[in-house]
């Protein structure tokens, strides 16, 4: 137990020596580091010579080269020491997008994310990065190759959207070239990848309750489905660009793989990739829509006696019966993205990575 400590202790001095050494430009904070995207961005970093803060609510991994904060977002006092003597901040904390308390989404996504731009400049940070998400200018009707152009969503599609686009606006608004704090605002959308603690494993469970057997629609309806490593990629790139006479300063810039592919299409892949069959009933989406409105008013009236979570919700049906891809012009442009991980590669590594929930025979 002793020499745990001990060792423990030699490896923060060592640490403590290493980050002196490296230049402020180099520093940086990782706000949800803990999270899915927040691992690989804090991995990325480090592999390419950074020193890396993390600050989370929870500790989710042990990464001996990173330093680590907890502490709550909305706390200035919390976050104040892990951006003291950084230059660049990514904020990736989030709910899950399926969370439905509408308190903690308000709170985390937006009130905390002002408390995170109050807290860089208190601590003279220069650069801060934002995990936001295409679905901000999504309404649930077809937008095919959307640019950032477009204008926020005036009835988003539930209330995770509604707080991101808050968020989003709260971050852009804070670009400031005069006062050399620069913000960005990276948007993917439907993130994959190993280690992905929600898209695999709620198609998985969904496959093996027998709640995958229907399309809804016709099934051609392209999406944008992007590998983790490919959205680090590009938030790495907008940090590095990011100088006061940028282009990038105050902008969104989605970032996809590039590969518009059918919803369905994407979803059979990682079923059969893992030993389920593919849904191959199809519903109208006019009727699964309807259906689905239906079931939500249910639920609001029944909800004082009687607690439902129906996966079957409107939301869900948008998403899954519409086109919604996005143009990765403005990236490629200003940023120099290019996807480093094609559709077909990202699949086949995402599906061996969780052969621990493939169907036995």
């Amino acid at each position: 137990m002793e020499q745990d400590a001990r060792e423990q202790m030699r490896g923060q001095t060592a640490r403590t020596q290493v980050t002196k050494d490296i230049p402020k430009a180099k520093k940086c904070t990782v706000i949800g580091g803990s999270g899915f995207l927040g691992q690989y961005i804090v991995e990325q970093l480090l592999a390419r010579g950074y020193s890396v803060n993390v600050f989370d609510i929870q500790q989710g991994f042990e990464n001996p080269q990173a330093q680590f904060f907890q502490g709550d977002l909305c706390s200035q006092q919390d976050l104040y020491p892990a951006l003291k003597g950084v230059s660049t901040v990514f904020h990736c904390a989030s709910p899950p997008p399926s969370s439905d308390n509408k308190e903690l989404l308000y709170r985390v996504n937006y009130i905390g994310t002002k408390n995170v731009i109050e807290t860089c400049k208190e601590a003279g940070v220069q650069k801060l990065i934002l995990t936001s998400s295409a679905s901000v200018v999504f309404e649930g009707v077809d937008i095919k190759n959307g640019t950032e152009d477009l204008p926020y969503a005036r009835k988003p599609i539930d209330y995770y959207t509604e707080t991101k686009i808050l968020q989003e606006r709260a971050v852009l608004g804070a670009n400031d070239p005069a006062r050399n704090f620069l913000t960005v605002a990276i948007r993917p959308h439907g993130i994959f990848g190993p280690r992905d603690p929600q898209m695999v494993p709620i198609l998985i469970e969904a496959a093996r309750k027998g709640k995958m057997k229907f399309v809804i629609g016709n099934g051609k309806n392209l999406v944008d489905f992007t590998f983790v490593e490919n959205v680090v990629h590009g938030h790495i790139l907008a940090a590095e660009h990011l100088s006061q006479d940028s282009a990038v300063c105050g902008k969104a810039f989605h970032i996809t793989n590039d590969e518009p592919i059918p919803f369905w299409t994407f979803l059979s892949r990682i079923l059969t990739g893992l030993n389920y069959e593919a849904p191959k009933y199809h519903i109208p989406y006019w009727l699964a829509y309807y259906l689905a409105l239906l079931l939500a008013l249910l639920v609001m009236v029944v909800r004082p006696v009687l607690t439902l979570q129906p996966t079957f919700t409107p939301m869900r049906m948008a998403l899954a019966g519409t086109y919604h891809y996005y143009s990765c012009e403005r990236a490629k442009t200003v940023l120099g993205y290019r996807p480093l991980v094609p559709m077909d590669r990202a699949v086949e590594r995402t599906v061996q990575s969780f052969r621990h929930l493939q169907r036995a025979n």
